[in-house]
């Protein structure tokens, strides 16, 4: 019998995050699922159990480093070390220019997506190290693959610095089993369109991807063999300039 695949959702109360978590736990994976908001995670864990899969809530806010690190050692308490984590938690502001933007909410954001990554990366690293393997997938953005101006100033500068966080694990953990793949999908029908300045209306949300195809790629880069590194993936709709 093989070691417990436990997989460590951060984000996994909606969208993308949710998404992935529901085809980890079809595919065999042990979900722990994060994020600030308890019933939004009460529910993505409803969905895995119904489905015949295992989940656990672990509610945190992945910025505040201790309620990170409570929800580390829960999930290791209940099944052991993180053997993979998915990275999904994402923040933006309709105020997307220099003109405009609050230098406040420009911190918050790149806290929320970069900070905040390299805050959870740090705590699975050690465990990983240990069991010499890990799979670390980071959700990030075409904002960091392309340069896309209408993406907004502040999330622009934290996705772009998503892509040397990674580069930079797989530069010097690979010697421990430990890879990482920068994930950059291009528009997705998520929630997360509510933070455009102007939201997208259902003609435009039809020819964008959908939450479903981000898991599945997740779940590719999760079952390639252990000693396949997927640096970069960027998937975007057809069509997208």
């Amino acid at each position: 019998m093989g070691a417990r695949k436990v997989l460590w959702v951060i984000g996994g109360g909606s969208g993308m995050g949710r998404a992935a978590a529901k085809v980890a736990a079809e595919a065999g994976w042990h979900v722990a699922v994060t994020g600030r908001r308890p019933d939004a995670l009460a529910e993505t864990v409803g969905h895995i159990v119904k489905a015949g899969g295992d989940g656990l809530e672990v509610p945190a806010d992945a910025n505040e480093a201790g309620s990170l690190e409570e929800a580390h050692s829960r999930i290791v308490t209940q099944w052991g070390p993180v053997t993979a984590v998915v990275l999904a938690a994402g923040l933006n502001t309709p105020d997307r220019t220099w003109a405009d933007q609050n230098i406040e909410e420009f911190a918050s954001i790149v806290e929320t997506n970069l900070t905040s990554v390299a805050r959870a990366i740090h705590l699975v690293l050690p465990g990983m190290r240990r069991a010499g393997e890990g799979n670390i997938v980071v959700v990030s953005s075409r904002a960091a693959w392309r340069f896309s101006p209408g993406s907004g100033v502040a999330y622009m500068t934290s996705k772009t610095g998503l892509s040397a966080l990674v580069a930079s694990l797989n530069d010097q953990e690979g010697v421990n089993g430990v890879k990482a793949c920068h994930l950059c999908p291009g528009d997705v029908d998520t929630d997360f369109l509510s933070m455009r300045p102007e939201v997208p209306d259902e003609n435009q949300r039809a020819r964008m991807l959908s939450a479903e195809d981000i898991a599945r790629s997740v779940q590719f880069i999760l079952d390639s063999p252990r000693h396949v590194r997927i640096d970069e993936l960027a998937i975007s709709p057809i069509g997208q300039k």
